[in-house]
């Protein structure tokens, strides 16, 4: 980036991920921008998120020969090259017209996987050609019809998603005052159903096909998706229609983490869904000791991934050095996205592993499985 400013070149937009939200707002209309940017009630959650990463604060050892670094992970048996992940974000569309596809040539192109959301705006198949031979993993918003759940999930998995990643905190939306306050929900609009609306088993349950009907299309979307809390004892069926590894996302609790270890799940996420679900929750990194802890107690081997609140290099640093495996990044790609579809979901991604690269070695380390909570101070 120097030696290009010597040519009077300059990166697209700004470097500084804690800055990209207000830059991105410039490219989004108002709805859009709300749900993006939103939060669940008073915005508690969310900036808890950012204030537990400030509370803690790396501390750099010297002379610890760190000149070469290496990021490279391995996350349920397969290596990645450093150890994040995009997570799950619907109706990137809004966002920009590209939307999923472009997430995803970019995120193939650094070799790091995309985790596809159910509330996608184009179907899996065609991001998955997308993706060409990229990592990639598929996010499931669990329907209320069985029949519909194992057609998507057979979908899936033909596709080439290795890993499924069942979001269990959002059966359904809490209370968003941006999105309420302008009436903005993109998914009554036949937005971020392109998933449901493609499958077969789905289109079976309408008498019109959604591109003859979409209201009533709309109307089955609302009673598939929403309004229904699972139990422990349906996981099993996950399993009967899964079989690749299966990773449970919205974790908080260490009980929970528990139960997902003795349901045979092969990951949690420890998330709080970036402050979106619940107002007045506890900061995910706040949780992610506590349910490392209460795992490491029972003997547990299930991977704990990380998400909510992540923005640079020092607090992916941060969440491995608490315990995590790695990290989803969310809404800083999804500025990027906005800012210059695919082009942007790179410079983002880039700049991101670039910042963890140099913040690794300068704190003294040679590889994130050198981190461990001695290398953190917290402040009160």
């Amino acid at each position: 980036m120097y030696l290009h400013g010597l040519q009077g070149q300059i990166p697209p937009f700004t470097t500084d991920a804690t800055a990209l939200g207000a830059s991105a707002r410039a490219h989004l209309d108002a709805g859009a921008f709300g749900y993006v940017a939103g939060a669940a009630g008073s915005g508690a959650t969310h900036r808890a998120n950012r204030e537990a990463f400030d509370r803690r604060r790396l501390v750099p050892r010297m002379l610890t020969d760190a000149t070469h670094r290496d990021l490279r992970t391995r996350v349920l048996g397969s290596t990645l090259p450093a150890p994040v992940l995009l997570a799950p974000i619907g109706v990137q569309s809004i966002v920009h017209p590209d939307g999923e596809p472009a997430t995803a040539r970019a995120a193939a192109s650094l070799g790091v996987p995309t985790i596809l959301s159910t509330a996608s705006s184009h179907t899996l198949e065609q991001v998955a050609e997308a993706a060409g031979d990229g990592p990639r993993w598929f996010q499931l918003y669990w329907p209320n019809d069985d029949e519909v759940c194992a057609s998507i999930l057979a979908r899936a998995r033909r596709a080439g998603y290795s890993t499924l990643v069942v979001t269990l905190d959002t059966w359904t939306l809490a209370w968003r005052p941006q999105d309420l306050d302008q009436a903005y929900l993109p998914f009554i609009r036949g937005i971020g159903t392109a998933i449901p609306f493609s499958d077969p088993a789905f289109r079976a349950g309408l008498a019109r096909s959604p591109e003859e009907d979409l209201q009533a299309a709309v109307l089955r979307w609302v009673a598939t998706f929403t309004g229904t809390d699972r139990s422990w004892d349906r996981l099993p069926f996950l399993r009967r229609h899964w079989d690749g590894p299966i990773v449970l996302k919205g974790i908080q609790h260490p009980g929970d983490a528990l139960r997902a270890a003795e349901a045979g799940m092969d990951g949690i996420v420890v998330s709080n869904h970036g402050g979106r679900q619940v107002d007045g929750a506890v900061a995910s990194l706040d949780a992610l000791p506590r349910v490392v802890e209460a795992l490491d107690r029972a003997g547990s081997r299930m991977e704990v991934l990380f998400d909510s609140g992540v923005r640079t290099g020092s607090d992916v640093l941060k969440a491995l050095a608490l315990g995590a495996r790695a990290v989803l990044l969310g809404r800083p790609y999804a500025y990027g996205l906005a800012h210059a579809g695919e082009a942007g979901v790179r410079h983002v991604l880039r700049s991101l592993l670039a910042d963890l690269d140099l913040t690794l070695g300068l704190t003294g380390h040679r590889s994130p499985a050198e981190l461990g909570p001695d290398d953190l101070w917290e402040h009160p």
